[in-house]
């Protein structure tokens, strides 16, 4: 067990039905917790005094009693592998169903006793600029029955040149197998067919966004996950049996229809049951590991396959394995709880209990069940919350606007560096496994530093970078060196892209997370729906892509520094928490620099805490955002003796 795991405060509550047994120094405190016994203030010529109570009055309260990453989590942690191998699939599949080899030309009937190299050489107009020795789109017309039986092996200069009119051959060296594009012959006048087809995907995704986040929130985010995942096995299924452009098109907006829900629901299903300093592990380690796996399996997979229908088959038959997810994923606790569902939460309690081996005192677990019932009549937990909520108060609604640019951004540049890996001028197989396989260092480097420099300037600097290396990409040759640094800028946009999938879940509040994450993801799309077309913008100059994915990636950049950091926070849990959440914090505050605070007399050092009085969540020893909450602790006790509270 990591060393970060802090369940030291539960092991002993079974013997004792009182909270005294809390390690204050590396235990998990917020400000929920009120005073039990007596608290140690260690200062200067000061005794020891008694340890507070911490009542506990929400969810991030209970969770130090049930584990933080307790048994249950690390099983929850696992089930993720097949909804990260199902994204990655949704995502990425096209790519090798479409893909056309670069060498092609027009297929000409009367030469097919000829070699390809004879056929071109009698047939196709030669190319003296540009990467090809042949046009890949005109051929010569003439009676080439004649010119056979003339012994012709070259063409006459008299001859027209016209469009293919019989379809295309091509040579597989480089893609050794049919796809759709390669059958239905989607080159020349229709190569945008495949961009189109994928910016179709996306729209299908802004639709399965707005209806599966509204049924996460409103029904559950185990419903909104089982339901995702089936309509993306039947739409990948079926387009196994497409024959035309608009047939396939249809069953990519249907596969669309579950991206990226079929896992995002299950991501923030997990991240809601571990504690604040396991959300950053599990968010990445996630991607690191299953989805980079999946991912990267997925060119050898086509290849293995040898044939596009069969690849779709075999890819899209494991999506049926969802059904079972009521029977083996808990519905969301917090979620339960945010409906105003109790006994359902605290069934779910008792699961954890039972696979942790811990167990909930009856006085805390009362406690919990009487704050929340109380907070249920307060806020009016029954309320039905919409995404629009978010956007009713001044702060909150400035976070999301800030959170759905950024993520415009990030999705744009991303999918614009998954997507050109084509015109890299190497191997798309290897190259796509060599850039996707940077996702594991990324977000393993992620998973050490984010709890350390926090979200802002790491999310601020890791875009600047890849737009750095996007641009330096395009001054120098195309090949081997184009394709490091645009590989190198892969790397930083998997860091940032990460960061963008944990900031949106920490800033906004429980009532509205999911219906939230999904419009900014859906937003997403809305760029990711350009993509395609910047991609394809190669065929006029390589470099275009590259140019415009690198400005997009430092304007994306900056803006990140406007949110605020969520580093050792609690997630909020209503639209006030939601508005209040980094109410305190400056723009140039830094965790690994924080801002210098002046040291308390003795005379101000707290008495023991009162009940109303706020402290944050303590991580573990030495974090700075914790010293500067035991501060902010300090000056609002002094202020309650001044006011003789």
């Amino acid at each position: 067990m990591a060393p970060q795991e802090r369940t030291t405060c539960c092991e002993d509550s079974r013997q004792e039905d009182n909270l005294a047994n809390i390690d204050l120094n590396n235990g998990f405190i917020n400000k929920a917790f009120t005073n039990d016994v007596s608290d140690n203030v260690n200062t200067k010529n000061h005794t020891e005094e008694p340890k507070p109570t911490k009542k506990v009055k929400d969810f991030d309260d209970l969770l130090p009693y049930i584990g933080e990453f307790g048994w249950y989590q690390k099983i929850l942690f696992l089930l993720m592998i097949p909804f990260a191998f199902f994204v990655s699939i949704v995502y990425f599949s096209q790519i090798f169903m479409t893909i056309v080899p670069e060498q092609h030309w027009c297929w000409i009937p009367e030469l097919a006793n000829l070699t390809a190299e004879e056929r071109r050489a009698l047939a196709i107009p030669a190319k003296s600029d540009g990467p090809f020795t042949h046009d890949r789109c005109n051929m010569y017309s003439a009676d080439f029955s004649l010119a056979l039986e003339q012994g012709r092996t070259t063409p006459d200069d008299e001859w027209k040149i016209i469009p293919c009119s019989h379809g295309w051959e091509y040579n597989r060296s480089d893609v050794p197998y049919e796809t759709i594009a390669s059958q239905l012959d989607w080159v020349c006048d229709k190569d945008n067919y495949a961009a189109t087809a994928q910016a179709i995907f996306f729209c299908g995704a802004i639709v399965g966004g707005l209806v599966f986040g509204w049924i996460a929130d409103k029904y559950g985010r185990i419903p909104a996950l089982v339901g995702t995942n089936l309509v993306g096995f039947a739409a990948g299924v079926a387009t196994a049996f497409c024959n035309t452009f608009w047939s396939f098109t249809l069953c990519r907006f249907l596969v669309g229809l579950a991206f990226d829900n079929c896992f995002t629901m299950m991501y923030i299903l997990v991240l809601e049951y571990v504690g604040p300093k396991w959300r950053t592990f599990v968010a990445n380690m996630s991607i690191a590991i299953f989805f980079t796996l999946g991912a990267s399996l997925l060119p050898w997979v086509a290849l293995w396959a040898g044939d596009w229908r069969r690849y779709a088959l075999f890819i899209s038959a494991p999506f049926i394995i969802a059904a079972a997810t009521p029977w083996v994923v808990p519905e969301s606790a917090r979620w339960l709880l945010s409906q105003g569902k109790i006994d359902k939460a605290l069934v779910i309690m008792k699961k954890f209990e039972r696979v942790n081996k811990t167990k909930i005192p009856d006085k805390v677990l009362n406690e919990f069940t009487e704050a929340t019932q109380q907070a249920i009549k307060d806020s009016e937990a029954h309320k039905s919350y919409s995404v629009l909520d978010i956007f009713k108060t001044p702060r909150l609604r400035k976070n999301a606007l800030l959170l759905i640019v950024i993520w415009m951004a990030i999705s744009l540049v991303f999918d614009g560096h998954v997507r050109n890996v084509g015109s890299l001028g190497l191997d798309i197989f290897l190259t796509f496994t060599i850039a996707t396989a940077t996702e594991f260092p990324a977000d393993t480097f992620l998973t050490v530093v984010l709890d350390r420099w926090g979200r802002r300037w790491l999310a601020c600097g890791s875009m600047v970078v890849s737009g750095i290396f996007s641009l330096l990409a395009t001054a120098v040759p195309i090949g081997g060196p184009s394709a490091s640094l645009a590989i190198l800028g892969r790397f930083a946009v998997n860091i940032s892209y990460n960061i963008g999938l944990q900031y949106a879940a920490e800033v906004l509040p429980t009532v509205v997370r999911a219906q939230g994450v999904a419009l900014i993801h859906i937003m997403g799309y809305v760029a990711s729906i350009v993509a395609p077309f910047v991609v394809y913008l190669a065929n006029i100059s390589p470099d275009l892509p590259l140019l415009i994915l690198g400005v997009l990636g430092i304007v994306g950049g900056g803006l990140c520094l406007l949110l605020p950091e969520t580093m050792d926070t609690e997630m909020p849990q209503t639209l006030e928490d939601g508005e209040n959440f980094g109410v305190d914090q400056k723009f140039w505050d830094n965790p690994c620099f924080p801002r210098k605070t002046k040291e308390f007399p003795e005379k101000y050092i707290p008495s023991p805490v009162r009940e109303d009085n706020f402290i944050r969540s303590l991580p573990a020893s030495g974090s700075r955002a914790s010293v500067r909450a035991s501060i902010r602790l300090s000056s609002r006790s002094r202020r309650h003796q001044d006011n003789g509270v």
